[in-house]
């Protein structure tokens, strides 16, 4: 429940806490605050206390913290016998860290049914490269040859990665990033992957809805856990999409 019919509203200094999550409005569901900027420290703090900006261009910055949030447990993810069966013929790649900004702009260019226009604002792009930049924010980008067909990015906060946006360029490009991003993590131990709003497409795929309390009780050690910044070029490698049919 609300504390309060009216959403905070942040000031100018990027240090200045949030409010609990767990003051979120009801309606509209999960707006917690508004105003602020995109610095990487306000985006970090957001991030660990379960929170994140999403917005459209001519609107304050809004900050969210839905309840019911959809998660992905890492070592669950859902793909279809069908999908798998296509996968073992596949010739596409996966990599990870090397076409961040390709991947964010093609995420920002993707048509959404039911939407105009995209939340990814000329603004948040160039938030989200900085924060690639100082080694916090991550891509997977499924290739054909050298052609993005695919791809995923967010934010990695200790042991917990909080997922953004991913598309496709073709069928199933977004299924193979998410997969190997999955794959990746809970090899790592990462357990969860944040996937904001709840969504039947997500739930096919093997999304759960949880309740906010469940959610923030989850994440608070995993974002204290240490694990310095940096690329996930490397250590990710470079895959054969179709080791991920099993």
């Amino acid at each position: 429940m609300a504390v309060d019919a009216r959403p905070a509203i942040l000031g100018a200094d990027p240090d200045a806490p949030f409010p609990p999550a767990t003051q979120a409005l009801c309606e509209p569901d999960g707006l917690l605050a508004i105003g602020g900027d995109l610095s990487p420290q306000r985006l970090l703090a957001a991030y660990r206390g379960g929170i994140f900006p999403w917005y459209s261009d001519g609107q304050p910055i809004l900050w969210w913290s839905p309840d019911p949030r959809g998660v992905f447990v890492t070592g669950d993810l859902h793909l279809s016998t069908r999908f798998r069966r296509s996968l073992r013929r596949s010739r596409w790649t996966v990599r990870a860290d090397t076409r961040f900004g390709a991947v964010v702009a093609a995420c920002a260019g993707a048509p959404r049914p039911g939407q105009d226009g995209t939340w990814i604002t000329d603004a948040m792009q160039a938030a989200y490269l900085r924060l690639h930049a100082l080694g916090h924010a991550h891509s997977v980008e499924v290739l054909d040859g050298e052609r993005l067909v695919g791809g995923i990015y967010g934010v990695a906060v200790g042991r917990m990665f909080y997922g953004e946006s991913m598309f496709s360029a073709e069928s199933g490009g977004s299924k193979v990033a998410l997969a190997a991003l999955a794959r990746h993590l809970a090899g790592r131990g990462w357990p969860l992957i944040d996937a904001q709003m709840p969504t039947a497409h997500l739930e096919r795929l093997g999304a759960q809805s949880w309740r906010r309390a469940r959610f923030l009780d989850t994440i608070a050690p995993l974002v204290e856990a240490c694990e310095p910044p940096g690329t996930w070029r490397e250590r990710f490698g470079e895959q054969a999409a179709r080791d991920l049919a099993g």
